[in-house]
């Protein structure tokens, strides 16, 4: 038997079934081994010795790598079959490392979709680690590690902000500029002036001004809209009419940033969820009995499509559907940015033949939605333009000129498949003769302001992201997810229009201030062409560390004694533990009161709970709002400890009462020896509990097995 480890359990099925009973497929479940906290600073990182970095196998992932090593030895052969990128190769060679397996000959098979023939032509042509890409990630997780220990606790302690990254601090500035250009934005006054024209049997013409004198409109108030209007006569002659052929090319197929912003603008859906559907059409899906992948896969910088998909799938399909003329090319690769990677296709069906119509059984309505924008991207990027007759016609009148002008398709191309924005309707121009005049009937002055620039979406920062070499297409969505999480709260979210919140503005000053460098999109930008050189073996792990590592911490080390703490706002009222005044304070959870002699004293203040209006019905006391560990919101009895009521686990509360008389006891509590052990019922075994609880929390477990 041979044993392949991909990442995700939703692969094994799907790979399991293409290769056979021979052959066994488990799953890593993502990373199982990261930088330890040992070491100087606790980086994981031994700075002495050739920044060698200390990985080790993550806590919740123990269980995992158990089980791994038990299927290893098992096996005749274990192949490493982790996704095709960085951060695959990584995962590769520390599974290698952890199982004991020969870097050298172990095989490591690299496939870009999903499907019988991509899993058997990589079992046919298998590679190994790629130690290039193995040490430019860990070289890019040195990076953050040491950046976001570094700067988030010195960001902690001096204005209470929870964190920074290289990465994350660098989009968040992006995000607060435009804010930034938002609120500084002072409205200009412009006008534009169209007039009517009659063009005789009851039919009009709408023409807008386009040149005064010969020069191109500018006008900013209503006196010199006024006086142009006072130029125009009675009417209007047209002094040319021409029709010229414009060509309209398809867009490229999908990037992963071009996928995200498409889906956001279409559908408005989040950078994360974009992602999330994406990862399961390329994992793959039940289509009628067979699990198949349904498309290449989705991180990707990349617009390439491969000869072998267009000669032998979209060609075939296009030439039956469409017909020869509309037939195209492969596009040449889009160079989106000088750091993009062609290591991957663009994101494509992987068969031209499952149409979105004919899977739709089988997707989510979200699903489809996104499956049929790569389908018809991908296909339409491959059929030839699209051919309209562009009509113009320029009226004149004592100096002024004015335009007109339209359109009707001649040849439809990729919109055959893709379609057509809303607002690029067909509007051709009435039948006119060059050179005849035609009356005037009215005169439309507009007063206009110019508008502040958008707030960003997901989508925009994406696009900037990708534009500005921050990141990899892997860490677009995760990264803006960081800048929304709960816990850092540094941006908010409204339909996917994202705005700073203060301690996002507060936390970009502090580094603008201190850490230029950090929030500079060329810093971040040239760390990662630095890690793309070693990818290429064109820089060494040692290199890239030493030129970032002690200009950077000399740096720290200035601004660590330079940088001024931020004081914490007084909320007026004195500490009833010592007398000091109690503050404002940020947390985890958002901001509560403390007293401000902290560490000496460690009052806290307790907030009140909030009253639901309802009464709980075991004691009759009041119900309150509160908040577990995670910060979530549920219903419970005021009356606690000596009532534990919650609402929603009415079951339990039935199961153990919260009192108890003589005849439920089994024996005196053996801790508190005041208490009595009684019987009580958990989720999944019943146990002893003493009657104290929660003063005394003592246990004995009835069922060993269930311990």
């Amino acid at each position: 038997m041979k044993l392949v480890i991909v990442e995700s359990p939703n692969k094994c099925q799907t790979i399991g079934s293409f290769l056979g009973k021979d052959y066994e497929v488990v799953a890593s479940q993502g990373h199982i081994c990261d930088l330890s906290k040992h070491g100087k600073g606790g980086l994981g990182i031994d700075v002495e010795h050739g920044f060698q970095p200390d990985f080790v196998i993550s806590k919740d992932k123990e269980k995992i790598v158990q089980k791994l090593k038990g299927e290893a030895k098992k096996a005749d052969e274990v192949i490493l079959a982790t996704d095709p990128d960085r951060e695959g190769e990584a995962i590769a060679w520390h599974l290698a490392r952890v199982l004991n397996l020969p870097v050298d000959t172990t095989k490591r098979l690299a496939f870009h979709e999903i499907t019988r023939p991509a899993i058997l032509a990589a079992l046919e042509n298998p590679s190994h680690i790629n130690m290039n890409l193995v040490e430019s990630q860990e070289t890019r997780r040195m990076y953050d590690r040491v950046i976001g220990f570094k700067l988030s606790t010195l960001l902690q302690r001096k204005i209470g902000s929870p964190s920074a990254g290289r990465v994350q601090s660098a989009t968040l500035k992006l995000i607060v500029d435009n804010d930034r250009e938002i609120k500084a934005f002072q409205p200009k006054e412009y006008w534009t002036i169209d007039a009517v024209v009659d063009l005789g049997d009851g039919k009009t013409l709408t023409v807008s001004l386009d040149k005064v004198d010969g020069r191109a409109v500018d006008i900013h108030s209503k006196a010199e809209a006024d006086a142009i209007v006072a130029r125009i006569g009675e009417t209007m002659n047209i002094v040319s009419l021409t029709t010229a052929r414009k060509a309209t090319a398809s867009k490229y197929p999908f990037n992963t940033s071009s996928m995200q912003q498409e889906a956001f603008a279409r559908y408005k859906f989040p950078t994360s969820k974009t992602q999330s559907l994406a990862q399961r059409l390329y994992e793959g899906l039940d289509l009628n009995g067979e699990h198949v992948g349904l498309i290449t896969y989705m991180r990707t910088d990349s617009t390439r499509i491969s000869p072998e998909f267009y000669e032998h799938d979209a060609k075939p399909y296009i030439l039956n559907k469409f017909g020869p003329t509309y037939l195209g090319r492969i596009k040449p690769t889009k160079q989106t940015s000088e750091r993009i990677q062609d290591a991957h296709e663009a994101i494509r069906p992987t068969s031209a033949t499952r149409t979105p119509e004919s899977v739709a059984q089988y997707l989510t309505p979200d699903e489809l939605k996104l499956y049929r924008l790569i389908y018809d991207r991908a296909l339409a990027s491959l059929m030839t333009p699209k051919v309209d007759e562009v009509s113009t016609a320029l009226f004149q009148t004592n100096g002024l000129t004015f335009r007109a002008s339209g359109s009707r398709m001649l040849f439809p191309g990729y919109t055959a498949l893709y379609g057509e924005p809303e607002d690029a309707k067909e509007k051709q121009l009435p039948p006119l003769k060059e050179g005849a005049d035609y009356a005037v009937k009215k005169v439309d002055p507009e007063q206009k302001f110019t508008a502040p620039p958008a707030r960003y979406t997901e989508a925009k920062v994406t696009k900037l992201m990708e534009e500005k070499g921050i990141g990899r297409p892997s860490t677009y969505a995760s990264t803006i997810q960081t800048l929304l999480n709960r816990s850092r709260a540094y941006v908010t979210s409204k339909g996917g229009v994202l705005t700073p919140t203060e301690r996002g503005v507060r936390t970009t000053e502090a580094l603008e201030q201190n850490f230029p460098e950090i929030v500079s999109t060329n810093y971040t930008a040239q760390m990662e062409s630095e890690l793309d050189q070693i990818e290429e073996g064109k820089q060494t792990r040692l290199q890239a560390m030493t030129s970032f590592y002690y200009p950077f911490m000399e740096k720290f080390e200035k601004v660590r004694e330079s940088m001024e703490k931020t004081p914490d706002e007084p909320t007026g009222e004195m500490c009833p533990v010592c007398g000091s005044p109690l503050v404002y304070k940020t947390g985890r959870y958002g901001r509560f009161v403390a007293c401000s002699n902290y560490p000496k004293c460690k009052y806290v203040q307790k907030e009140k709970p909030k009253e639901t209006g309802r009464l709980c019905p075991v004691c009759g006391k009041p119900l309150v709002y509160r908040k577990d560990r995670k910060g979530r919101e549920f219903v419970a009895c005021s009356g606690y400890p000596s009532c534990t009521y919650i609402e929603g686990n009415e079951t339990q509360e039935k199961k153990n009462p919260t009192t108890y008389t003589e005849k439920d006891w089994v024996k005196p509590c053996p801790s508190c020896h005041t208490g009595h052990l009684v019987v009580k019922h958990g989720k999944k075994a019943d146990f002893l509990g003493c009657t104290n609880f929660p003063k005394c929390r003592y246990h004995e477990w009835i069922n060993d097995k269930k311990k």
